[in-house]
């Protein structure tokens, strides 16, 4: 018995240094032969290093299938046994941390609705201190990378050594593309901070529907993400929970094999001398943005001072949407998406707003 202890804690050692990293299973663990049915297709692609179930399953709101509990631990040391793969689930109180190491969970995870709480986050932690088990933290649900940061901190500090990151997505309002919307930059942002720090994207939370799942995982890849978590079930219409994002394990084999792996960097220095000029390139023009900015808000400083000496407002609404208007406009013949021309130039008007104020003020 000590044996397959310890080899299943070196299979876990080298599954977390592997890269792509793969975990797959089902949104809820249901019964345990679907349980064990879905290990043992998953593991028959050999395409992935650890399986996943919710055990536990907070849900937004009450009556929806919260999980089947603790009596389903049992089932993923099973799943376990039959594929000779390390498993891992959802925690979100001390009791549970408690149950899942009782039935020799490897790897854990805290969810989206525990990390946007830092005393949930600290109550796992407080039960992770003396454990040597890895953690992967998903991004809280609203878009607050102080939150994801703090909830890192929280469990190193409790002694975690290995500690990775999930982008499963934020909530936002108006969205209406992905269940969660991706946010890249703030997971990028994150991956920045963190660069010793794994990070696995996962595309079934962030879709909510499987006809886009293949898009999202391969964007990720494209991101240098670590790897994927994607929800994979025996028979996903008739699944218990999150039944639209879920895909047979056959059809995870599938996407896996049809992604395009890449790496960060090439050894050759041909390309990396092809691609040095080209960032030279890149450097040289946002020089000349920050150059054409600045000479922007200069002139948004004198017409403050004119707003200012006739008693004007700043904001005039007209002159702003027709600003909006016709760089939608002249982007859009430039191949620049409408969502990018507004960021930008909400970000800009905002900038120049903030130089006329202090003109007003002064």
């Amino acid at each position: 018995m000590e044996a397959t202890v310890m080899n299943i804690k070196e299979i876990v050692e080298q599954k977390w240094k592997k890269r792509p990293l793969i975990i797959s299973g089902p949104c809820s663990a249901e019964t345990e032969e679907q349980v064990i049915a879905t290990a043992e297709r998953l593991a028959k692609t050999g395409k992935v290093d650890i399986l996943r179930a919710g055990i536990w399953k907070p849900r937004t709101r009450p009556g929806s299938f919260e999980g089947i509990g603790t009596k389903g631990l049992p089932w993923m040391q099973a799943a376990k046994k039959a594929t000779g793969l390390p498993v891992t689930v959802e925690v979100a109180t001390a009791k549970q941390v408690e149950d899942a190491l009782h039935f020799d969970i490897d790897v854990l995870w805290i969810g989206a609705r525990t990390t946007v709480n830092p005393f949930s986050v600290q109550e796992v932690a407080d039960a992770l201190r003396g454990v040597d088990v890895p953690v992967l933290i998903k991004n809280p649900i609203n878009p607050d990378l102080e939150l994801w940061t703090g909830a890192v901190e929280r469990v190193a500090k409790a002694g975690i050594k290995n500690i990775g990151l999930i982008h499963r997505g934020f909530s936002a309002y108006g969205n209406t593309e992905f269940r969660n919307a991706p946010m890249w930059h703030l997971a990028i942002e994150m991956k920045r901070r963190n660069p010793e720090l794994m990070i696995i994207n996962d595309p079934s939370h962030i879709c909510g529907r499987r006809d886009i799942l293949f898009d999202v995982a391969q964007q990720a890849i494209n991101l240098d993400f670590d790897g994927l978590i994607v929800e994979s079930h025996i028979d996903p219409d008739k699944a218990w929970s999150d039944a639209k994002q879920q895909i047979t394990p056959e059809q995870l084999g599938e996407m896996i094999d049809r992604i395009v792996w890449r790496q960060e960097a090439s050894n050759s220095e041909e390309l990396q001398s092809a691609l040095e000029k080209l960032r030279q390139q890149i450097n040289h023009l946002d020089d000349e943005l920050m150059q054409i900015l600045g000479q922007r808000m200069k002139i948004a400083e004198q017409i403050g001072e004119f707003k200012k000496n006739n008693q004007i407002t700043i904001l005039q609404t007209n002159r702003w949407n027709e600003i909006l208007d016709r760089a939608v406009q002249k982007g859009n013949k430039l191949g620049l998406s409408q969502e990018f021309i507004t960021k930008y130039f909400d970000a800009v008007h905002m900038e120049s707003i903030q130089h006329q104020n202090k003109i007003m003020n002064s």
